[in-house]
């Protein structure tokens, strides 16, 4: 199995920034893409930035130029970085991973417990 721990989130002022972090452990022999979703209260989870292993980045529309995705391959850790936070921002936000724990077997997808980002004044 392999155990995904968010760590940062919290509150900020709008315009503020704050960053998150997400740690994989467990049965891991490789990681592939990386990222981060968020859910806000009453609406649908959506993607908010991926990495891929080589260091491919995606983002939403919404989050271009104000959050950068980062990961460290070698301590398995995929990071955001925000920035211009907006009220809108606010949401829980969930690390996601594709990992696959022996040579043999096929990418999984896996899911943090989430953090909770808050943006108010």
């Amino acid at each position: 199995q392999v155990q995904l721990v968010e760590s940062g989130g919290g509150l900020v002022q709008p315009g503020g920034s704050l960053s998150v972090s997400c740690a994989a452990s467990g049965r891991i022999f490789r990681i592939g893409t990386m990222g981060w979703d968020r859910q806000a209260p009453g609406k649908q989870r959506e993607l908010v930035a991926a990495i891929t292993s080589g260091g491919s980045t995606n983002y939403a529309d919404s989050v271009k130029g104000r959050f950068t995705i980062s990961r460290d391959n070698a301590k398995n850790t995929v990071y955001l970085q925000m920035n211009s936070l907006k009220p809108e921002d606010t949401a829980l936000y969930y690390c996601n991973a594709d990992a696959k724990e022996n040579m043999y077997s096929t990418y999984q997808n896996y899911w943090g417990q989430g953090t909770q980002v808050t943006v108010s004044s």
